[in-house]
């Protein structure tokens, strides 16, 4: 009996490898399942093995040129989600340039805790700077925690206003999922329209994306559940996509000569902090926590 509870007992761990960036390597060796974290490029996690088989895709010549984003992995949205008209925002009567998808997965990330007792943890923190300062007025930490244990990844995350004054931020993951043929992906989304993203057009969803279209770019704004699934027959994959109630939207992305899709849980739709749609407004000192959590099933 003592021999089969050891047997069960699953071994964590984190290590440090230098590549081009230091890359931190959590392991629960028992499910076989990696993860792979890189605090100084956006605090983004590249690589995500469950059963010794790799779950999200990276462009690796995009990855290791810094003056790139990252497509690939799960980069962090903060403190918009997709772009603004011109790149530009309005606050107290003052215009304000910030790109797409705002500035967490540019900028460089410190770790500030390890775990390795129950699970494989490791906390990345994100201060503000006179970098974000220069293109948005507010003071913040964010603390994002990976958490892995046996085929489920966990992002904890805490956002913290340190600013006097409420700070409107919107927040979303862009994960890039692996999927070499698309043709055989069934999906399960809690909404039953979405909306074009290009021609804002709606349509009806029925379980299935057209993978023959060069581009598709949707969303789902009005959802009726907290969590989306994904069959891929080809992998033998079941992945589940869960989330908290801040998550308002799920958006769909993906180009038809890439190995990837992207299913993305944003806080608030595109422009949210010119028109305030969505907008989450953190009073001065006050701190949010939001989950994400992924669940990958080989069948």
């Amino acid at each position: 009996m003592i021999d089969d509870l050891l047997t069960m007992t699953n071994v964590f761990a984190i290590a440090l490898k230098q590549k081009q960036y230091n890359t931190y390597i959590l392991s629960d060796e028992t499910a076989n399942s990696i993860l792979e974290v890189v605090p100084e490029r956006g605090g983004i996690a590249t690589s995500w093995l469950v059963e010794g088989k790799e779950i999200f895709y990276l462009d690796a010549e995009r990855f290791a040129n810094p003056d790139l984003t990252v497509r690939g992995g799960v980069p962090i949205l903060f403190p918009i989600c997709g772009n603004l008209p011109d790149d530009t925002y309005t606050h107290k009567g003052v215009q304000r340039t910030l790109k797409q998808h705002g500035f967490a997965r540019d900028l460089p990330w410190v770790v500030a805790k390890e775990v390795t007792e129950g699970c494989a943890a490791l906390t990345l923190v994100l201060n503000s700077n006179d970098r974000t300062l220069a293109v948005y007025p507010f003071d913040f930490q964010l603390a994002f925690t990976y958490q892995i244990k046996g085929n489920s990844l966990e992002i904890i995350q805490r956002y913290t206003n340190l600013s006097a004054e409420p700070m409107p931020f919107s927040s979303g993951l862009h994960p890039y999922f692996l999927a070499p043929d698309k043709t055989d992906l069934r999906f399960e989304i809690p909404g039953m329209q979405y909306r074009n993203q290009s021609t804002h057009k709606k349509g009806y969803f029925t379980g299935v994306f057209d993978s023959t279209l060069d581009e598709i770019d949707v969303s789902f704004d009005e959802l009726t559940g907290l969590a989306a699934s994904v069959t891929d027959a080809t992998r033998g994959l079941r992945l589940t996509l869960s989330y908290n109630s801040s998550y308002a939207k799920l958006v769909f992305w993906t180009l038809k000569d890439k190995d990837f899709y992207c299913l993305e849980p944003w806080t608030a739709p595109r422009n949210a902090l010119n028109t305030g749609a969505h907008l989450i407004y953190l009073p001065p000192g006050a701190s949010c926590e939001m989950l994400v959590r992924m669940t990958a099933t080989f069948f």
